[in-house]
């Protein structure tokens, strides 16, 4: 098991430095105890939300960790909206800062994650930012596991700023119930798919509410017998060497995109939906649905 964390520098509802700083000390404290190796995909338009330097710091932090850095574009964008041009030029302004970071450790910046999992479509956009990627040095950064942490996360924030313990307790005791039970799932669908037992990349956020929830995480994956590795170890299964058919607005994990182009089912009849309150929850905080 991989662990990835997009929206770097945080993912977070509370415009307050304080938090942002809090939640990355938190989350890589939890990260170095467990022995987690992870990678941390930058959105440097974010920089300038909070107080810069700080911002930056804080990429700094995950670089002394002992972590990774990888581009998730300047925007967040999708390229659905961008088209080919504008979503690789965001790419490339995305890494203005990492890239000499990374270079002054020696390091090469060379992974990128599509926001919102979505790779452009029609098929000609998604070819054409495909293209840009690899004549820029990047590899794409799949996702193969995610427990739609997200949706969990805004009414985390806004229940700490509430100061609502019971609601912050409730949240995160639902999340993590969540989080248990779609690992076993995903670990049943990657063998259904490819009758084996494979190398997974998990997609989660730079938030508070992962930060408090890490030391559940790494408890989560040792009862599941996940062997934490990097990304670059995570991404040598031959899984990973699979096609990506996939042509659609939406954004999609892996193991659908292999099993169209496997022409294999997926368990989706056992697959468990997130919790309804927490759907209701975020549509309340949120607006952005």
């Amino acid at each position: 098991m991989a662990l990835t964390f997009d929206d770097l520098p945080t993912m977070t509802l509370l415009h307050a430095q304080s938090y942002a700083n809090y939640t990355n000390k938190m989350l890589l404290r939890g990260l170095r105890r467990h022995h987690l190796p992870a990678i941390g995909f930058v959105n440097e338009g974010k920089l300038d939300d909070l107080e810069r330097a700080a911002q930056i710091d804080i990429l700094r932090q995950w670089l002394d960790a002992g972590m990774s850095l990888g581009n998730h574009t300047f925007s967040h964008e999708s390229p659905n909206k961008l088209l080919a041009e504008g979503y690789t030029r965001d790419i490339a302004r995305g890494e203005a800062v990492i890239r000499p970071m990374l270079v002054a450790r020696h390091r090469d910046l060379h992974w990128f994650r599509h926001p919102y999992l979505e790779t452009g479509t029609p098929l000609e956009t998604k070819l054409k930012i495909n293209a840009w990627l690899a004549s820029h040095g990047y590899r794409i950064a799949p996702v193969t596991m995610e427990n739609s942490d997200w949706l969990f996360s805004e009414p985390y924030d806004d229940a700490i700023a509430s100061h609502d313990r019971s609601r912050v307790r409730r949240i995160k005791a639902s999340y993590l119930a969540y989080t248990a039970k779609i690992i076993p799932w995903y670990r049943k669908a990657g063998h259904q798919l490819l009758g084996r037992n494979m190398a997974f990349i998990m997609l989660l956020h730079d938030t508070r509410l992962n930060a408090d929830c890490i030391n559940n995480i790494a408890a989560l994956l040792k009862k599941n017998h996940l062997k934490p590795v990097t990304l670059q170890q995570g991404m040598a299964d031959p899984a990973y060497s699979i096609k990506d058919p996939y042509v659609g607005a939406d954004g999609v994990e892996w193991l659908e995109r292999w099993s169209q182009e496997l022409h294999k089912e997926l368990p989706w009849d056992s697959f468990i939906e997130p919790p309804a309150e927490t759907d209701a929850d975020y549509t309340h905080i949120a607006h952005d649905r």
